[in-house]
């Protein structure tokens, strides 16, 4: 490289970056000889493009963003998932699949540039050393965090460092005139992936499943065991509004409930290559009831759990037609900070299904897909949906199913559209919510750091006064509600966000899915399978 100046070196990256993804050479296909490129004159193109934007454009022009929109072209002419992911996402997402991340392990606000805990974050380091929800953290190794505009990034680079080292903490907490001194020892902080695992009732478990990163079976192994212990035959796994994720942790999963060498997906590259997995002795629910809930927003990984429980006639899948993702994609690192994700193969499920909704009208009309389903009323009604009978196949227990476009349920439950509750109850999930629950803890915070959960169920909490002080701090962001018929929801939801900033997502999932039609159906199926083995 002596011919260029340091002044070219982020241009070059960029046309390497580009090249790279129009090769896919990091992806092992080993088939593409090294001199490809000079050989290809069509390829040749984007490089004296960029070149010639970089020295001729009349403005200056940022080459990296050029590369990018380069990039972003290029994918957007595949198909809806092949996506580029840039620097400034991709670290955070990683972090996020990983399922866990370095650090003392808490979640804050910045309240008058002072650092307020919500909560020790479970399983991380600040929990195991004491810090508790409303402790104020006013020096890291000395520093002052108060008294100054400390954005979140700031404070992170004082908090965070490589695993194992220590921060030395001051931290404020009401009721002591003293600062407590707590020496942390920075280490993993789990990113959990299972939200909730409870009882339903005396033989129904619970699972919520949020996505799956790379922990995320030995979390669900983990609860499925703890709750075999209290006394679960049957199995509520919950997929609605999961994304997907990674392909090995949802085969993994799927193997808990099918016995020996049953076929749980099928993967097929552009060469015609077919790849099967299996299931293997190990299984920790071979003999149990397995009901999978899914929705118009269960995808991908999400997906190949619940077709190869439905297409080995294992449970039922109780809900409404699932997204409609059957590609798999493969991860490149650029070199520069990003990556690409790039679809390398299709998924079928055990029959031959592929469960790949079409992308032939688009991007814009295939992410529009939902909005076709509401205006067709597949949302409400399992007879709207729509099924193609040369995408007919038929399980090995003579079950029906189809392909073409998402998992159809064996039980069908529709969705509330109750507009106004929606609306209200997307509210109820927003920063709005947990951050008017912090405020209502701070003024209290000794009463509420020391209630005990026994204490939190048989206590009346939530009363009128709280609603209307929750619907004032809502008018103050400039929503204006309208709640008397919802009352009851709100109470709900004010009573879980305490039990959130408390006790964690577990109690709060179990709050919030009281009244839940899904959940319900689910018990009452269980109910009547129950009475009629008895």
């Amino acid at each position: 490289m002596k011919g260029y100046s340091k002044k070219y070196l982020p241009l070059l990256l960029g046309l390497a970056c580009a090249v790279g993804v129009i090769l896919g050479a990091k992806l092992n296909f080993s088939n593409y000889s090294s001199g490809l490129l000079s050989a290809n004159k069509k390829k040749e193109k984007l490089t004296r493009l960029i070149d010639y934007i970089e020295y001729e454009y009349v403005d200056d022009v940022n080459v990296d963003s050029v590369v990018d929109v380069t990039v972003n072209g290029i994918l957007r002419n595949l198909d809806p998932h092949s996506v580029y992911i840039p620097e400034q996402e991709y670290s955070a997402l990683t972090e996020r699949m990983q399922g866990d991340f370095v650090g003392i392990g808490v979640s804050f606000y910045n309240i008058n540039d002072t650092i307020a805990v919500i909560q020790a974050l479970e399983g991380g380091p600040s929990e195991k050393a004491g810090i508790r929800g409303g402790d104020r953290i006013l020096y890291a190794n000395g520093t002052p965090l108060f008294n100054k505009n400390v954005s979140e990034d700031s404070l992170t680079s004082h908090l965070k460092g490589e695993e194992n080292s220590t921060v030395e903490l001051k931290v404020l907490r009401k009721g002591i005139p003293q600062l407590l001194q707590f020496d942390i020892r920075r280490g993993k902080v789990p990113l959990k992936s299972v939200d909730a695992a409870y009882m339903l009732s005396e033989s129904l478990g619970y699972i919520k499943v949020n996505r799956f990163a790379e922990s995320t079976y030995e979390e669900f192994r983990e609860s499925l065991i703890a709750l075999k212990k209290l006394g679960a035959t049957q199995i509520a796994l919950d997929l609605r509004n999961n994304p997907g994720g990674y392909l090995g942790e949802a085969t993994k999963m799927v193997d808990e409930f099918l016995k020996d060498d049953q076929l749980i997906l099928l993967t097929k590259n552009r060469k015609g290559t077919m790849e099967k997995t299996f299931s293997t002795e190990k299984g920790n629910f071979e003999e149990g009831e397995i009901y999978v809930l899914i929705n118009e927003n269960s995808a991908s990984a999400s997906e190949i759990v619940a077709g190869a429980l439905q297409d080995n006639d294992k449970g039922l899948i109780v809900g409404r037609r699932s997204y409609g993702k059957g590609l798999v994609q493969r991860e490149m690192a650029l070199g520069d900070g990003s990556a690409v994700r790039l679809t390398i193969a299709r998924y079928y499920t055990p029959t031959g299904r592929s469960i790949q909704k079409p992308y032939d009208h688009g991007n814009k009309a295939y992410f529009n897909d939902y909005l076709d389903r509401y205006k067709n009323g597949e949302l409400v009604s399992a007879d709207s949906i729509t099924v193609v009978d040369s995408l007919k196949y038929t399980t090995p227990g003579g079950r029906t199913v189809y392909g073409g476009g998402g998992i159809i349920p064996d039980v069908f439950v529709p969705k509330d559209t109750d507009y106004e509750k929606e609306s209200l109850s997307f509210i109820l999930r927003s920063p709005f919510m947990n951050r008017f629950i912090f405020e209502v803890l701070e003024r209290n915070r000794e009463y509420y750091n020391n209630l005990s959960l026994q204490e939190f169920n048989d206590t009346t909490l939530v009363d009128g006064q709280m609603v209307q002080d929750f619907i004032d701090y809502i008018a103050i962001q400039g929503y204006e509600l309208q709640v008397e018929e919802y009352t009851p929801l709100l109470k709900q939801y004010l009573r879980a966000t305490i039990a959130q900033q408390l006790y964690g997502t577990n109690v709060f999932e179990q709050i919030v899915n009281q009244g839940d039609s899904m959940i319900e159906k689910v018990v009452e199926i269980s109910r009547e399978r129950k009475s009629s083995l008895d």
